[in-house]
């Protein structure tokens, strides 16, 4: 199948890309800078394009001949994110009717049932993108998912590092709130089973089946990591205050921190499983969340090629930011004095 890949480049898409070559697909890969493509190891295998999602016929261009468009382009940082995805998102519709796609698959966010005007910024803009391509009248298959577990993993990484530069975790308790976390390699497998679908426009929520308050969410993984770690209840402590001071205390940019935990307020759990059925193999056993988070958490061989990793490991490809001083060997936790996760990956460069 001719499938074009937006946003290749991000955490998703680039262990998604390689699941459809293996798959024997035809993939076109876009990157908003053609160089970048090159730190990929699967980049000599796919038809790789630079694309602005901003520019109407760039897009276009990267979905001729295509008959699966997958949008995974989001915004975070800035203020004008939410202005930037509806027109990547208009420009991804048009080129979707104009050049003939059968089938738009996107992943955005969990809704809450709350009324829209309740929703964060960042929760509002996904919901918009998802609307926009269904309004197409291409069928469009639309994923949602809260945490996705997995280094690199852009919410997974500021729980990581808030849990390592806090001993104390003062926690809000809108924190009472209950997240549904799933781990990357299950959200990979649902979005190349979207491809075979039932040919109906519609979203699925996505997850691992294991709902938890997010305090709980960070007592796991506290174990997993083996920090020992007091938990506070503050009440009154509003979103806006925690999202200005989270940044400080980790490497992701401050403005995608920020329109994060602006999500935090509400549950993020499935309303139904049936991805289950419809987009998931026979019998497919999904990843426990403890699970994930220690396959996360293992340093690979530094001489073992991205292409041979656990995606929900770190690859040498994502982002320089990701990554702490906690790994685990086997069954064990190890704390690393000097230096990161990062630092620890250096090896050779990937192989094209």
């Amino acid at each position: 199948m001719r499938v074009t890949v937006t946003g290749a480049g991000g955490y998703v898409g680039s262990r998604l890309v390689p699941a459809l070559v293996a798959d024997g697909h035809d993939v076109t890969a876009t990157f908003t800078h053609l160089a970048s493509a090159d730190r990929f190891w699967w980049a000599g295998r796919v038809r790789a394009v630079q694309m602005d999602v901003l520019d109407r016929a760039a897009v276009r261009r990267a979905c001729a001949d295509a008959e699966v468009l997958y949008y995974l382009v989001h915004g975070l940082g800035g203020d004008d994110f939410a202005a930037r995805d509806r027109q990547g998102a208009y420009n991804a519709a048009h080129a979707a009717v104009r050049c003939g796609v059968g089938r738009v698959v996107y992943l955005g966010g969990l809704v809450p049932d709350v009324p829209d005007e309740e929703l964060s910024a960042h929760l509002r803009s996904r919901l918009e993108v998802e609307e926009i391509l269904t309004d197409s009248g291409v069928t469009t298959t639309a994923l949602r998912a809260a945490m996705v577990v997995g280094s690199g993993s852009t919410s997974f990484e500021i729980m990581r590092q808030l849990s390592e530069h806090l001993p104390v975790q003062v926690l809000p308790s809108w924190m009472r709130s209950e997240v549904e976390p799933v781990a990357v390699n299950d959200v990979v497998t649902a979005l190349v089973g979207a491809l075979t679908a039932p040919e109906v426009s519609r979203a699925y929520d996505i997850g691992s089946g294991e709902r938890m308050p997010y305090a709980g969410l960070l007592r796991l993984y506290a174990d997993r990591a083996g920090l020992t770690r007091v938990q506070v209840s503050v009440p009154f402590l509003p979103t806006r205050l925690v999202g200005r001071l989270a940044p400080v205390l980790t490497a992701a940019p401050a403005s995608t921190v920020h329109t994060l935990v602006e999500s935090l307020r509400h549950d993020m759990v499935c309303g139904d499983q049936d991805f289950l059925t419809d987009l998931l193999p026979e019998r497919y056993a999904l990843t426990s969340v403890a699970d994930a988070v220690d396959r996360a958490l293992a340093l690979p061989d530094a001489r073992t090629p991205d292409g041979d990793r656990d995606i929900v490991g770190p690859l040498r490809s994502d982002s320089r930011w990701a990554g702490g001083q906690v790994t685990r060997d086997g069954d064990r936790p190890v704390h690393h004095r000097t230096g990161s996760r990062a630092d620890l990956l250096l090896g050779p460069p990937p192989v094209a």
